[in-house]
């Protein structure tokens, strides 16, 4: 050191020795966009629905089963002053449910004038997705998905795409009366 005895000197002096050790921080080479879903299983498939599709997600709640309805319509519930329907997405799709009530989730749509639970097999949060990993073209869909599917996001494993507006458009999931 010096012979620096004002404060200021002294101070000026490590900031000149600390910035002669400093290791650069690394340089980050590639920002890559991203875009960001809510993750689920369906029927034992992962799926990612966009975050603006998904306006609440509930445990299963109590609900009150309805006569003279599809199989897959589970019931109404109320959910803070509101009829909620609740519906068996899995069921709907003519899968079996295997997943323990415990770990399912509802996905609440409130659009428009579509307001409806959706029971899946589980929520797996939010997710985040490369742009440049979505694939337009998804031959492996499953039949009976791919009129809602729009494309999935490579990762191990796949997460299919799905769009609820598809879905809320579908006269025979609008039709729930038998």
């Amino acid at each position: 050191m010096t012979n620096a005895t004002h404060p200021f000197d002294l101070l000026q002096l490590l900031v000149a020795q600390c910035r002669q050790q400093a290791v650069g921080l690394p340089a980050q080479e590639v920002v890559s966009e991203t875009w960001s879903g809510v993750g689920f299983r369906l029927a034992g498939q992962p799926m990612v629905a966009a975050m603006g599709e998904i306006s609440e997600i509930l445990h299963e709640p109590r609900y009150t089963a309805l006569p003279r309805v599809k199989s897959w319509v589970r019931g109404v519930a109320n959910v803070r002053g509101r009829l909620l329907p609740i519906v068996d997405l899995s069921r709907f799709f003519g899968a079996t449910v295997s997943a323990p009530r415990k770990q399912r989730r509802v996905l609440v749509l409130d659009r428009d004038e579509l307001f409806v639970g959706l029971l899946v097999d589980e929520v797996l949060g939010m997710q985040h997705f490369p742009v440049s990993s979505f694939i337009s073209d998804t031959p492996d869909v499953p039949a009976a998905f791919r009129p809602y599917v729009v494309g999935a996001y490579r990762r191990d494993p796949v997460s299919l795409v799905f769009n609820f507006r598809a879905l809320a458009r579908d006269q025979g999931f609008l039709d729930v009366a038998i």
